[in-house]
Formats: C-alpha cells, sequence, structure tokens
C-alpha cells in the first residue's frame, strides 16, 4: 500500500480526508503504557466508578490522537509537522465502536502553514465526539512511501485465562487433594484459588513446612483440611487414596517430584488408571492470540509411539472441548506437511489423521503432518497449497516428543508472554501438574482448567451456581 502527501501548493481550501478506526480496549492499555494514565474507566478488568460495571470508556485524547493519523498519513500526509491542536469534547465512546476521522482543510497561511477543520464521530449514530482544529506546517515535497515499517506490538494480556476461570468459578468447588504445598508458590496458588472459589483443598504434607509458608505468605489456614505426612512418596499415595474413598475430585502437585506423584497414581491397587495413557497437556493464553493454544505431550511422554499418541490425541481433544473449544482443530506436527518414509513422525501425523477419519479418534477435526508455520498461520498454509479445515488454524498442537513439545511450551512462555496450564490426562480424575516457575495466573488456571474438565467428564455431575 502507497502512502502518498499532498504539497502546500496542492492542497486546496475545502479538501477533506477521512480514516475508519475501530476502538478496541488493547488500543486503550498501549495508550495507559505509552501515557502513564492508568484510569480505571479505560480498563475493562475494573470497575471504574464503583457501579458494578466495568466501563471500557476510550480515553479522550486516544480518540483526539486518531486525527494526527490523517494528518500524518493522507491530509497533508507524510511531511507533515504540527504547530497546535484544539479540542472540544461531545461525548464518550466505548471500546467496539467505528469511529470516522475527518479533516478538512479550512485556510493556507504563509510559510507553509495550514489551518484544518478536525472532527471524530461514531459511525453507528453518526454522533459528533471530539471536534477542534489543527494548525500544521505542511510538507513542500513530494514524497510517497510504501506503508512504513513500525515495530508490532502485543499486549500481554491473558484474556483467555480470565474466561476460563470465570467458567470454573460458576462451578461449585472441586476438593482437590495437594500433595505437599510446603512453600510460597505452591501454596500460595492453592490458597488463590480456594479464595477465587474454584478450588476446596486438603493440603497433604510437612504440617510444619505448611504453616510456616502460610506465615511467609501472611495467610491463615483456619477451616483448610491439614493432613501431616512429611514423607513426599506417603504424602502423593494419600492423596490417590482420598480419590479412592470419593474424598477428592483431583490431585494438585505442589512441592515434589512429578514421578513421586505419577508412580502413586499409577499404582495398581485403588490408583488412577482408566485403561488410557497418562498425558499431558498445556493449555496456553499467548498474548495476542485469538483463541486459546494446546500443547501437547511436553512432560510425560518421552519418545510416544503411535498407540501412545492416540491417547495424546484424544485426551488433548477431551481437555479442549472441556475449556469451550466446540470442535477442536488439531495439527500433527512434522519439520514438513508430507509424509516423508525416512520421517517417523510424518508417518505417524498421516496415520493418526486418518484414524480421526475413520472414528478412531473422535470429537474434533485432525490433520498432519503440518509443520509449525502451515499449523498456526493461515498464510503460510496457502503458501504451501494446504486447504483443510486445520491448516493455519490448529488450536491444538502435537509434537513428536517430549524434547519438541518442552521446547515449543517454553518458547511461548519465555518468548511471546504465553502463559501455559498444566494438566495430566488420562487418569480416573485431572491431575494438576504445575512447575515451580509458574505464577499465580497459571496456577490459578490449571485448577480451573481441571475443574472444567472433571465437570465435563463427570456427566455433568457438577451442576452450574444459581443465578444470583
Amino acid at each position: 500500500m502507497m502512502i502518498e502527501n499532498r504539497t502546500y501548493d496542492e492542497l486546496a481550501v475545502g479538501e477533506e480526508a477521512r480514516l475508519k478506526r475501530i476502538a478496541r480496549e488493547d488500543d486503550f492499555l498501549v495508550f495507559a503504557n505509552a501515557s502513564g494514565n492508568h484510569n480505571p474507566m479505560h480498563l475493562g478488568a475494573y470497575d471504574g466508578d464503583g457501579d458494578g460495571v466495568p466501563e471500557i470508556i476510550a480515553p479522550s485524547l486516544w480518540v483526539g490522537s486518531l486525527i494526527s493519523a490523517v494528518l500524518g498519513n493522507l491530509l497533508p500526509g507524510p511531511g507533515t509537522l504540527y504547530r497546535r491542536q484544539s479540542f472540544s469534547f461531545h461525548d464518550r465512546t466505548m471500546a467496539g465502536d467505528e469511529l470516522v476521522v475527518c479533516v478538512r482543510v479550512v485556510e493556507k497561511l504563509p510559510e507553509h502553514v495550514v489551518r484544518l477543520a478536525t472532527e471524530v464521530r461514531r459511525t453507528s449514530d453518526d454522533r459528533l465526539l471530539v471536534e477542534g482544529e489543527a494548525e500544521v506546517t505542511a510538507p513542500v515535497k513530494k514524497l510517497r512511501f510504501n506503508v512504513l515499517e513500525v515495530p508490532g506490538l502485543v499486549v500481554q494480556r491473558h484474556t483467555h485465562f480470565e474466561r476460563i476461570i470465570e467458567m470454573a468459578k460458576a462451578l461449585p468447588p472441586i476438593v482437590t487433594a495437594i500433595v505437599a504445598p510446603e512453600e510460597p508458590r505452591s501454596l500460595g496458588g492453592a490458597l488463590l484459588a480456594k479464595a477465587s472459589g474454584v478450588v476446596t483443598p486438603i493440603l497433604i504434607g510437612s504440617a510444619d513446612l505448611i504453616r510456616a509458608a502460610a506465615r511467609e505468605l501472611g495467610e491463615e489456614l483456619d477451616g483448610v483440611e491439614l493432613i501431616d505426612e512429611p514423607d513426599h512418596a506417603l504424602a502423593a499415595h494419600r492423596a490417590v487414596d482420598l480419590v479412592a474413598e470419593g474424598r477428592a475430585d483431583a490431585v494438585m502437585k505442589g512441592h515434589l517430584h512429578t514421578e513421586d506423584l505419577l508412580r502413586a497414581a499409577l499404582r495398581k491397587e485403588r490408583g488412577l488408571r482408566t485403561g488410557r495413557r497418562f498425558t499431558h497437556v498445556f493449555v496456553m493464553d499467548v498474548p495476542g492470540l485469538a483463541h486459546p493454544l494446546l500443547v501437547t505431550d511436553a512432560a510425560v511422554n518421552i519418545q510416544p509411539d503411535l498407540r501412545t499418541k492416540m491417547d495424546i490425541v484424544q485426551n488433548a481433544i477431551d481437555v479442549a472441548l472441556s475449556i469451550g473449544i466446540d470442535e477442536p482443530k488439531v495439527g500433527v506436527l512434522s519439520a514438513v506437511e508430507t509424509v516423508n518414509p525416512d520421517m517417523p513422525s510424518s508417518i505417524d501425523a498421516a496415520l493418526l489423521s486418518k484414524m480421526a477419519e475413520r472414528g478412531q479418534i473422535t470429537g474434533g477435526l485432525v490433520d498432519g503432518p503440518l509443520a509449525m508455520d502451515n499449523a498456526v498461520d493461515m498464510a503460510a498454509a496457502r503458501t504451501k497449497g494446504l486447504h483443510s479445515p486445520v491448516a493455519g488454524r490448529a488450536e491444538v498442537l502435537v509434537v513428536p516428543d517430549i524434547d519438541a513439545g518442552n521446547m515449543l511450551a517454553k518458547q511461548l512462555t519465555y518468548l511471546a508472554h504465553a502463559e501455559g496450564a498444566g494438566l495430566v490426562l488420562g487418569a480416573s480424575v485431572p491431575i494438576i501438574l504445575t512447575s515451580r516457575s509458574d505464577d499465580d495466573m497459571a496456577r490459578l488456571a490449571s485448577c480451573a482448567v481441571a475443574a472444567l474438565h472433571r465437570a465435563r467428564t463427570a456427566g455433568g455431575a457438577r451442576k452450574m451456581r444459581a443465578a444470583e
């Protein structure tokens, strides 16, 4: 796209230019960071005036700043410099409104100065929001540019997790046996989930260490069941016993080794086996991505064979359904998007795709092999000539092995600022598998995903709370 200016000599009184723009909450968050204006009236996470409703009102100067886009890009265009600008604000606008910005030449003054009338209206009702006048120094040389490349901005928000947590809050709290929450992070995540109404915790571990962690957090354990078992292996077995006794509907990892927890879950007598392979899935909230992204298996199965991959795919589809993805689109990853007999991951991907087509894997759409780019990017898929409901739209990414899964999840976390909720699936109840580096949002989201998955797989036994 080419942008071209109008020089001082070319400008004529009465000439005008218009630009349309949809107001988005992300724009207001960028404005808050750039300006330092953190007024909660403009942020959807807060009720800025205490009326019980988050306002998400566009900052007035953000609306006014849209005028500069017309002046700098269209009229007069590249080379224009501001001298002054006046504003009168007549009404407010909200996130989601479409706005039209209009600039009109009023007068040409000496020394290449131009006076322009400026206004912003809401297109839905033609309501005048802002009017004023700009005075600029117009360019004297003709300039043409392809659309200038400026760094893209991604607002680091986690709207998908916020939605998942709100869904879980509408359920009765899930009774969760939490093993060895003996340091502030793991205990803090459990208590946050309790305070949010997502979890009713039963704490199992060293009572002295758990109480010390609570003191460090400044939290009280009044009303929380605490089972004193300092030995981590025995604490894990006690958690599994609670499930067998019907007292717990989920198990959560605290400050112990994953293998100690899974060893107890996999025991033959009164364990959590179902006949399906235990597999791990990360539900990831990637800033800027329009949907949650599931990555599997990144933590349990090291070099899965085809049979294990069947369970990996099915378990991931099941949890995607639980968090509200109606027909999960599963991309089975390889380094290529065609079957290569010398590349086992491409063969497995093709077989899994065919298995889903024949009903051996149900509940979602499965396609593979897909390279990472054409699994998640429509333009890349089109370039490769791939036409399927999954290519470029994948919501679940199935990796060839644990190395690839672990690298992908950590790249998303540390480079794309994603949050990841971790679950082990295939057991009779969800196993919440958090990492020592997880923050409160990741721990709370993990509990929320577990609650939603348990509610769905338990046959709808958990009912939505009655509306107040």
